[in-house]
């Protein structure tokens, strides 16, 4: 009497066949080099809530590729950032001279603006002083404070 097993059997399968894999047969080296002429994306997100509350949300994009492929797709921000270019370094430092050029104009534009208040009070209280009422007193005009005299 001949049994057959409770547990069914996988088909024989030539041991000499060898199922390729992405990675089979590549280097480090290979990989990324893959990986820097395609480009990767990673992309996640990060909230942190109390009771439906979101407290703290954090969008992470990552994007890994070579600067070839960056700039197929647009992406070039490392040429103008300050700390990477020395010439954004001489911009930035140029913009910190203007500011400060800009500050002093300001306040002496501030000063010249106040005197200029000032003087133009000083004209005011004296040419107040020369338009004074005049009263006809005893037949002569005369000014208000000469008529209290």
């Amino acid at each position: 009497m001949t049994t057959t097993p409770l547990h069914p059997t996988r088909p024989q399968i030539n041991s000499n066949r060898v199922v390729p894999t992405s990675t089979q047969g590549s280097t480090l080296a290979d990989i990324l080099e893959r990986v820097l002429d395609k480009g990767i994306v990673i992309a996640g997100d990060i909230s942190i809530s109390i009771a439906s509350t979101e407290l703290i949300h954090i969008r992470i994009r990552l994007l890994i590729s070579s600067v070839d492929k960056a700039r197929e797709m647009g992406i070039n921000w490392w040429e103008s950032d300050p700390y990477l270019s020395t010439k954004a370094q001489r911009l930035v430092e140029e913009n910190q001279q203007l500011q400060q050029r800009l500050e002093s104009l300001e306040s002496q534009l501030r000063l010249l603006t106040s005197a200029s208040v000032k003087d133009e009070a000083t004209l005011a209280a004296k040419n107040q002083d020369d338009f004074q009422p005049m009263y006809e007193v005893n037949g002569q005009l005369e000014k208000d404070s000469q008529v209290e005299a």
